[in-house]
């Protein structure tokens, strides 16, 4: 029997629902949430998931901020891409590129947070001078810019050896088995390969009806993707202060990445490493995760405002 989902893990009605196009043709769904007069927040999710995954977030930070939320193509509302060429991290930035001149008027900026996939998303799009313009501070939450296989811990470091390992995940991550609907078993598996240990029934019960709506086909050819990624180029061109959060647990993004990320950046902005936390930090720990959000717009975008004003 499944745990009930927590009330802070459904989102709320939009304020309002954007269809952006991208680059591409591609549509993408949008959502907006709190006061439209209030510092803007883009929300970009990762891998298998959607804007539903930001909504313990959401609920922290609606009050008094303007959060935008979008599904990233073939997730949620977006459209799904229609050939593998629609598929990689230069649509990604397209797409991110596509929402934020949408939502932030040339001269204005907003604060970006991007977990797993939405955070190689942020990197990929570094160096795009619309993206820039528009960017008050960014967040990388939960996520990696290169060599994805090398460091999954998701098969036990006593399966040797490494070659084997590095296969296996591979396999794992790229099969396009559907999921089928959600079991226990599958609650088990995902909450162990993506979960801390202490994760609530509730939450693991959320994040597994999110991944299972993802399209077999959509989660496969991402998968490639990311087994190839490498936005090392992009992420060293990140102009605005950037800040970083990961699990102490984290499987799929371990703790090795955000130590590279914040010695390849131009402007870090902090380390937050999460004790116990899994790959899912934005639904594990939402009070912290928010927090950081508060954090930057109120040092990098409140205090922008005031002295433009």
């Amino acid at each position: 029997m499944s745990a009930a989902i927590p009330a802070d893990c459904l989102l709320p009605a939009p304020a309002e629902r954007l269809r952006v196009r991208s680059a591409d043709g591609s549509w993408l769904n949008a959502e907006a949430y709190g006061p439209q007069d209030a510092p803007v927040v883009l929300l970009a999710h990762g891998w298998t998931c959607s804007t539903a995954f930001w909504a313990p977030v959401i609920h922290r930070l609606a009050d008094t901020h303007r959060l935008v939320a979008y599904d990233q193509r073939g997730h949620g509302r977006s459209d799904i891409p229609v050939s593998r060429h629609g598929y990689s991290t230069q649509a990604l930035a397209d797409d991110l590129e596509a929402v934020l001149t949408r939502v932030v008027p040339e001269g204005e900026r907003a604060v970006l947070a991007g977990h797993s996939m939405g955070g190689m998303t942020i990197m990929a799009a570094g160096g795009r001078s619309k993206v820039a313009a528009r960017t008050a501070a960014a967040l990388l939450v939960s996520t990696g810019p290169h060599d994805l296989t090398e460091h999954l811990l998701v098969v036990p470091p006593t399966v040797r050896p490494a070659g084997l390992r590095r296969a296996l995940h591979r396999q794992i991550l790229q099969s396009r088995l559907p999921l089928g609907p959600v079991t226990g078993l599958s609650r088990a598996l995902l909450k162990y390969a993506t979960m801390g240990p202490a994760t609530p029934a509730g939450e693991v019960a959320a994040c597994a009806d999110i991944v299972h709506a993802c399209p077999t086909a959509v989660r496969a050819n991402w998968a490639r993707v990311l087994g190839e990624l490498d936005v090392r180029p992009g992420l060293t061109m990140l102009e605005a202060p950037t800040a970083i959060v990961v699990g102490s647990h984290d499987k799929l993004t371990p703790p090795v990445h955000a130590r590279a990320m914040r010695a390849a950046l131009r402007r870090p902005d902090g380390l937050l490493e999460l004790p116990g936390v899994g790959h899912m930090s934005p639904v594990e720990r939402p009070d912290e995760v928010a927090a950081e959000i508060r954090r930057l717009v109120t040092t990098h975008l409140t205090a922008l405002r005031s002295d433009a004003a």
